[in-house]
């Protein structure tokens, strides 16, 4: 055998072997993309470095090496995950999703992979609160998308604050503007246990018996592999491990499957589906958009207040005044509305607590303050521009007439230069009716947060989103005429020319 040969003999061995090995495992080099949401531990959190870890993130390691994929984890909200499968934009999600008879009608499940219960948590000071029944008129926060949100909703006369993440729910009871918090017992017990939250307690009796599914698509080709190597690991020594390091504690014994029924879709799809149900949740969406309309018309009014004060103060000749106003603009405009909303609502009952004494805010009081206080920094530069580009010999003549410097703003500078920010007035109220969206994440029930519960009862985000979309460009379209309508009715050019016609 010549050199020549031996070589393309190697070569033609080599690629057989490649073929036969993937023909085995076709899986081999797979890569899934796997939704989670990060602000759940034990289960799924960021270190300190950043990095996923938790529970649920190891064990889908795990699978991945027993079925010989890969993971690349997606952190998506809890009530994003089930859209997100079902538009494709993820391949499977391990996001401690329990597995319930409504959902498989939706999505599908895997076999379960940890067993778990949801649990009443109160502060410790509480003695009123002793078990489910006594949950009745009182104040209950809980995870949007959650079956603690579902099993809340059973109490009478029950008032529920609905947030992003259940940290944010189990804040709000710390901060004492909630009685209690139903939630998954191990997340729960693992913040009190770590010290990350003290002053609160949880009741000791569980109020279900739930487990938990990787959830995939229906239909979905990936769910079998994911059932394989989720087998593979529970007969071995892998999953006790797992849950020996996060839980100090001998695993239960976890059934093969549930009983939930038949897991296919029986909802009809269709354009005049879609319209039906967006019609269906319009009369919520329209209450929503009212709420909305409160918090912009009070935030705007009060922006404008203030705004025209900084915005004179940026004028003045104190040096000291004029560095104020110019942090204060500088804050509020070079920081984040969100993180603004979660220092004032989340932050300052905290701070207070720290000082020894009690303040909490209305949410109303705090989304109204936080939009004001923001929309008041973009108002001041607005002022500031449209006084400034009144000619300075406007203010000298109405000096030479007797006006004092307060009257000359008053009656001459001031009314000028309205008209001219009119424009950048109407921009301001349209990007502040916008920005009211983010008041959802401390559980007020505006425009956005409407449509959050909607889809958290029927996945069904396309539609729903669609129809908040209708709605918000409805309340831009008008709000742009009205402010065009006033800028037209305050020009004297046009005003003339209207009563010479």
């Amino acid at each position: 055998m010549t050199k020549f040969s031996f070589i393309r003999w190697c070569l033609v061995v080599s690629l057989s072997l490649l073929l036969a090995s993937c023909a085995v495992n076709p899986s081999a080099g797979k890569t899934l993309r796997v939704a989670t949401e990060p602000a759940f531990p034990p289960f799924e959190f960021q270190g300190t470095g950043g990095e996923l870890q938790g529970f649920s993130i190891d064990l889908m390691r795990a699978i991945a090496s027993a079925a010989n994929f890969k993971v690349n984890f997606q952190s998506l909200p809890f009530d994003g995950i089930i859209p997100a499968l079902r538009a494709k934009t993820v391949d499977a999600a391990i996001s401690s999703i329990t597995i319930t008879e409504e959902r498989a009608k939706t999505i599908a499940f895997s076999r379960p992979y940890f067993k778990a219960g949801l649990a009443i948590a109160i502060r410790v000071d509480n003695q009123d609160i002793t078990g489910f029944d006594s949950l009745k008129n009182k104040k209950i926060a809980v995870q949007l998308g959650t079956t603690g949100a579902k099993k809340a909703q059973s109490i009478p006369g029950v008032k529920i604050r609905s947030f992003d993440a259940a940290p944010l729910a189990l804040q709000e009871l710390l901060n004492g503007n909630v009685d209690a918090v139903i939630n998954d017992a191990p997340v729960t017990l693992y913040a009190i246990n770590t010290g990350n939250l003290q002053g609160i307690k949880v009741v000791e009796q569980l109020l279900t018996e739930e487990y938990y599914g990787i959830v995939t698509a229906q239909n979905s080709a990936n769910l079998a592999l994911i059932n394989q190597g989720l087998t593979k690991v529970l007969k071995d020594s892998t999953y006790n491990q797992i849950y020996q390091k996060w839980f100090k504690a001998t695993p239960p014994q976890l059934p093969e499957k549930l009983a939930i029924g038949n897991q296919t879709n029986s909802g009809k799809s269709g354009i005049f589906t879609s319209i039906g149900i967006i019609l269906q949740s319009f009369p919520t969406l329209l209450w929503g958009a009212l709420v909305t309309l409160q918090l912009t018309v009070f935030s705007v009014v009060l922006g404008l207040v203030g705004g025209s004060l900084i915005g004179i103060i940026r004028l003045s000749h104190i040096v000291y005044l004029r560095w104020l106003a110019r942090a204060y603009i500088d804050f509020f405009r070079g920081t984040p509305l969100l993180v603004q909303i979660f220092m004032i609502y989340f932050g300052l009952p905290a701070v207070a607590q720290e000082l020894g004494f009690t303040f909490n805010f209305d949410r109303l009081v705090a989304g109204i303050l936080a939009l004001s206080l923001n929309s008041a920094a973009y108002i001041a530069e607005i002022v500031r521009a449209g006084i400034q580009s009144i000619e300075p010999g406007q203010a000298e003549a109405s000096q030479s007439m007797g006006l004092s410097s307060v009257q000359t703003m008053r009656y001459v500078i001031f009314p000028q230069a309205f008209r001219r920010m009119i424009p950048p007035l109407g921009n301001e109220f349209i990007s502040l009716l916008k920005d009211t969206s983010l008041v959802s994440v401390i559980g007020f029930e505006e425009l956005v947060r409407k449509g959050q519960l909607i889809v958290a009862d029927n996945y069904r985000a396309f539609e729903i989103y669609a129809g908040v979309a209708v709605i918000y460009l409805c309340l831009t379209l008008l709000s742009s005429q009205a402010f065009s309508k006033l800028e037209a009715w305050m020009n004297p050019v046009q005003r003339q020319k209207k009563y010479d016609t």
